[in-house]
């Protein structure tokens, strides 16, 4: 019985380094994102506004006259 080692070349592992951080900030993004439109799909269902109890601000208007 012959036991076999195998060499790993250190080029091989950071591919598969950089294969595996890609996976993962993709799933990431992939989860981020539905998990927005799931919630913006709910409040619209539930007629949930985000923005009902926020004050606003006057607008602000910049002109080139001298007052």
């Amino acid at each position: 019985m012959t036991l076999f080692k195998m060499y790993i070349d250190p080029s091989v592992m950071s591919y598969t380094i950089q294969i595996v951080a890609g996976a993962v900030i993709t799933v990431g993004a992939i989860v981020g994102i539905v998990f927005r439109r799931m919630k913006k799909k709910v409040k619209n269902t539930l007629n949930i506004d985000e923005n009902k109890n926020k004050e606003v601000e006057e607008e602000v208007k910049f002109t080139d006259e001298e007052e």
